[in-house]
């Protein structure tokens, strides 16, 4: 698949803190925790637990969450399928799309078990 500008901007006017609990929900339901839920959030952006808590709480879009951002250096690691796109491939012109299929790859892993050490590509 294939994405594009409007795409693109659907997802970066996208609500952070409103899909956040839908990510708890989920991970709760699997045995995760909000702990660990924050901690690959924390890996892949480089926030710390008060700066992420605050953004939730602002209701910041995934464009400005992303935009402030440090990606994680190993960030590029992140590939597979997500939603029908395949990350690595995913232009750099649709940063944020990109952004949000690394983090959802991630919650992905956490979901399904994988040991954190893997999740975040140590």
């Amino acid at each position: 698949m294939q994405v594009t500008a409007a795409k693109n901007e659907k997802v970066a006017q996208m609500i952070f803190g409103n899909i956040y609990p839908l990510y708890l929900d989920r991970l709760i339901k699997k045995g995760r925790t909000k702990e660990e839920l924050d901690q690959v959030i924390k890996w892949l952006t480089g926030y710390d637990q008060a700066t992420l808590e605050q953004l939730i709480e602002e209701k910041v879009t995934y464009q400005t969450f992303f935009q402030n951002e440090t990606m994680h250096q190993n960030a590029q690691m992140i590939k597979g399928v997500v939603c029908g796109y395949r990350i690595e491939e995913i232009p750099a012109e649709f940063a944020v799309y990109k952004q949000c299929r690394q983090l959802e790859k991630l919650i992905d892993e956490l979901a399904r078990g994988r040991k954190m050490e893997k999740i975040l590509r140590s």
